[in-house]
């Protein structure tokens, strides 16, 4: 492939929610009532969180996405603008409510998520083909599944005919991957609870579900493994996965494994306060290292950082970190 000049490193095309966020003692069980704290309003959704983090970490990024006309679209794009994402593409639709998300936190810092899609449900074909230009100027776009499914099959379909690398979060995870979202997926990054189900396997662990869905068609998985780090899985040699890849400038010619061997990334020990939104600041970081070049399992290595970062601070959006708060972590990022 030759090169080309981008204008952007990282494309997000999704979704942009706001979060509506309360933390409990505990949460309740069926017909329970309890007392949460005060609600917190953010800006959040899969497509705008991955688009703030990897804008936070410096990547040239743009998000595609659509917002109602009303004050929870005005704080998401005020939130895109702060973390220095463009926002030139996101389409602000008159009379739609903006998509929300209903966020309850427990004093472990897990939470429970419930989605209202809003205006996310109209992101369209339409809206992508009209986007061609953007999708063709970029090194990566990044996708999830909280926009219709022809939406992110169409902005696949452009990726493929315009040389963008697609880097595929498939969540909310739907019983089953299409096949042509599975084998433009390079890398397909999903969690172990994904990662299980989408390799129809009811048993192994998470490289036996990488190469599983490697075997489905995936170019490439990364299996994220909470605080443990991550599970990199990179395309087998010899079948053209690797092929067209550029090199980071600093990059060790020998730093991306020639071997078919699974790569573990270590996890890096934080205290957790609130893990929303976390899988998308390693996402966000996944695809601003592989935009400039970074191995897959370098690029892993940073996101890892970024993802441990993240939820040391309350919220998705307000937790990302710039690349200089960064914890200390194991190994090269090229």
């Amino acid at each position: 492939m030759s090169e080309r000049e981008n204008v952007y490193d990282v494309l997000v095309v999704g979704s942009a929610n706001a979060d509506l966020t309360v933390r409990v003692d505990r949460r309740p069980g069926a017909g329970e009532t309890v007392l949460g704290t005060d609600l917190v309003e953010s800006a959040g959704g899969k497509g705008a969180n991955q688009a703030a983090a990897a804008a936070r970490l410096g990547a040239r990024t743009a998000l595609l996405a659509r917002v109602g006309d009303d004050a929870f679209g005005e704080l998401l794009l005020d939130g895109q603008r702060a973390a220095g994402a463009d926002v030139r593409h996101v389409r602000v639709e008159k009379g739609a409510r903006t998509g929300t998300a209903m966020i309850v936190v427990g004093p472990d810092g897990d939470n429970t998520i419930v989605v209202s899609p809003g205006a996310n449900a109209r992101l369209s074909p339409a809206d992508v083909a009209e986007a061609r230009e953007v999708v063709a100027a970029s090194a990566v776009v990044s996708l999830q599944l909280e926009v219709p499914p022809e939406t992110v099959r169409a902005a696949v379909a452009v990726a493929r005919e315009t040389g963008t690398r697609v880097v595929l979060n498939p969540s909310p995870t739907p019983p089953e991957l299409a096949p042509a979202l599975l084998t433009a997926a390079d890398p397909l990054v999903v969690n172990e609870h994904e990662a299980r189900q989408l390799s129809g396997l009811t048993g192994g662990g998470p490289e036996e579900w990488a190469r599983a869905l490697r075997e489905r068609g995936a170019r490439s998985v990364v299996v994220t493994l909470g605080g443990d780090g991550a599970l990199v899985l990179d395309g087998a040699p010899g079948t053209g996965a690797r092929a067209g890849r550029a090199a980071a400038p600093d990059a060790d010619p020998g730093a991306e494994p020639a071997t078919d061997e699974a790569v573990r990334v270590p996890g890096v020990r934080v205290k957790a306060v609130d893990t929303t939104g976390a899988g998308d600041a390693f996402t966000g970081a996944l695809a601003t290292r592989l935009a400039r070049g970074a191995s897959l399992a370098g690029a892993a290595r940073y996101a890892v950082r970024v993802g441990a970062a993240s939820v040391t601070r309350a919220g998705a959006q307000p937790s990302y970190p710039a690349e200089e708060e960064l914890p200390d972590g194991e190994g090269p990022f090229v």
